[in-house]
């Protein structure tokens, strides 16, 4: 299905590096046009940006803004739609902060919940309403095994990614019998990654590494051991993968699910 998403633009939150670059890849390799957004320097915009392009982007466009701040985000929304609408819409800006509930900063809940929550019910009201007279557009939410299941020193992140499976079905619901089988209609979706190899643990699986005589499967085996029982980590590109199915034509019918790919922690 080579360009199976040519004249489509995908805006992807938190893509700059990571799982979100991953994703923006991936929907670029289909041929889709890249809106990226994040909170970065010039270099790692740049580099973010080819990579996009190297994958198959019709266009790549950037933007910088601090999701926390509603009326940026507005303002935001604005200026991409001048650019033309927007197809598919990728919530996958996060942060982490860990602490027991009693150590952890009113501040840091204050951000988590304003990022990996808040952010994305704000890009969801100013984009599903357009998606919906066009009867086609699919959001794909990128929550977390957190959002199923709980850790301990995780409060504000767990809070934040359970409301994002959430508010996925509610507006799975609002917006189920939008368009029709040949549109495409309107579905909205959470993806509930696991372990996922990023920069971001880089410094973790390290640490276990060197534990093992720098075999590394064997130090990231033991890192996920308690777990995740595949032992195995995903990558970016995994979920970049699952994102592009679920931007298919054919998933018409999937909406308000919440699907991990979490090598069976969420099964025991």
């Amino acid at each position: 299905m080579a360009n199976s998403l040519a004249g489509k633009r995908a805006f992807i939150t938190g893509s700059f590096q990571g799982i979100g670059l991953g994703i923006a890849t991936s929907l670029a390799s289909e041929g889709a046009a890249i809106v990226l957004h994040g909170l970065a320097d010039a270099e790692t915009i740049s580099k973010a940006e080819m990579a996009v392009m190297a994958a198959g982007a019709s266009t790549v466009e950037s933007h910088v803004s601090d999701l926390r701040d509603s009326d940026a985000t507005e303002s935001l929304i604005a200026k991409i739609l001048s650019g033309g609408a927007v197809d598919i819409l990728v919530n996958n800006a996060g942060i982490q902060h860990t602490a027991t509930i009693a150590e952890m900063p009113r501040s840091k809940w204050n951000d988590i919940i304003a990022i990996n929550l808040s952010s994305f019910f704000d890009t969801m009201r100013l984009l599903l309403p357009e998606m919906a007279k066009r009867g086609s557009g699919r959001v794909i939410n990128i929550a977390s095994v957190h959002g199923l299941v709980a850790s301990a020193a995780k409060a504000p992140y767990v809070a934040a990614k359970h409301g994002v499976v959430g508010l996925t079905k509610v507006a799975a619901l609002e917006y189920a019998n939008v368009g029709d089988r040949n549109s495409g209609g309107v579905t909205i979706n959470a993806i509930c990654p696991g372990w996922v190899e990023t920069a971001l643990i880089e410094p973790q699986i390290q640490a276990r590494v060197d534990l093992h005589n720098s075999d590394r499967a064997a130090g990231i085996a033991d890192l996920l051991s308690e777990k995740q029982p595949s032992q195995r980590m995903s990558t970016p590109s995994d979920i970049g993968a699952l994102a592009l199915w679920l931007c298919n034509p054919a998933a018409h019918n999937i909406t308000g699910a919440a699907i991990p790919v979490d090598g069976g922690w969420t099964a025991q």
